[in-house]
C-alpha cells in the first residue's frame, strides 16, 4: 500500500489575504453605485449619465469600502464599532462624490463640474456621510461573517478576524446576561 501524503492547506500570500477578505466592502460600493445609477435611469437621464453615475460613484465607494475591511482586519477599527467606519466616511463619502461629479461632468462634456462652491458640496457630502457609514456598517456586519466563514480554510487572515468577531459576541453576550441579572435582583 502506498503511503498517504498529508498536505497542509494552501495559505495565500499576505496581500492576496487582505484583498479577499476586502471584497465585502468593494462589493457594498459598487452595490452603492448600481443603485445610484438605478435611480438616474428610473428618472430617465441619458444611458452614458446613468454609466458615468455607476461608476464614478460606485469605484470609490468600492475603494473606501475595500480600506475599511483591511482596517478591520489588521485590527486597527473594532468590530461593530460605529466611531470609526462614520470617520472613514466623513472623509471617504464626500471624495467618492466629488470623484463622482467630475466623472458625470466629464461624461456629458461640462467643463464645471460643481454648481455650488466646493466647501460647500464637501460639506453637505459631509453630512450625509453619517447615514452612509450607518447603512454601509449594518450592511457589512450581515454579508462580511459569512464570507469570512466561507474562505476560513484557506486565508489566515480571515480566521484571525472570524476569531475577533466571536470574541465580540461572547462579550456583547456576556453583558447581556449581567444586566439581565441585575435587572433580576
Amino acid at each position: 500500500m502506498g503511503a498517504t501524503v498529508q498536505t497542509s492547506p494552501r495559505v495565500l500570500p499576505r496581500a492576496v489575504s487582505y484583498a479577499e477578505v476586502a471584497l465585502p466592502g468593494a462589493a457594498i460600493g459598487l452595490l452603492s453605485g448600481a443603485f445610484a445609477a438605478g435611480v438616474a435611469a428610473l428618472a430617465h437621464l441619458p444611458a452614458g449619465m446613468v454609466a458615468a453615475i455607476g461608476v464614478g460613484l460606485g469605484v470609490p465607494l468600492a475603494l473606501f469600502g475595500m480600506l475599511y475591511c483591511v482596517l478591520l482586519a489588521a485590527g486597527r477599527v473594532g468590530v461593530g464599532a460605529v466611531g470609526p467606519v462614520a470617520l472613514l466616511w466623513l472623509v471617504g463619502f464626500p471624495l467618492s462624490r466629488l470623484v463622482d461629479e467630475f466623472v458625470v461632468a466629464q461624461a456629458i462634456g461640462q467643463e464645471s463640474v460643481l454648481r455650488e462652491p466646493l466647501a460647500s458640496f464637501l460639506l453637505f457630502q459631509a453630512m450625509l456621510s453619517l447615514g452612509y457609514a450607518i447603512g454601509f456598517l449594518w450592511l457589512h456586519e450581515r454579508l462580511a461573517p459569512r464570507w469570512l466563514l466561507r474562505i476560513t480554510g484557506h486565508n489566515d487572515v480571515a480566521a484571525t478576524l472570524v476569531a475577533r468577531y466571536v470574541e465580540h459576541v461572547s462579550s456583547v453576550g456576556a453583558r447581556r446576561r449581567e444586566r439581565a441579572a441585575d435587572r433580576g435582583r
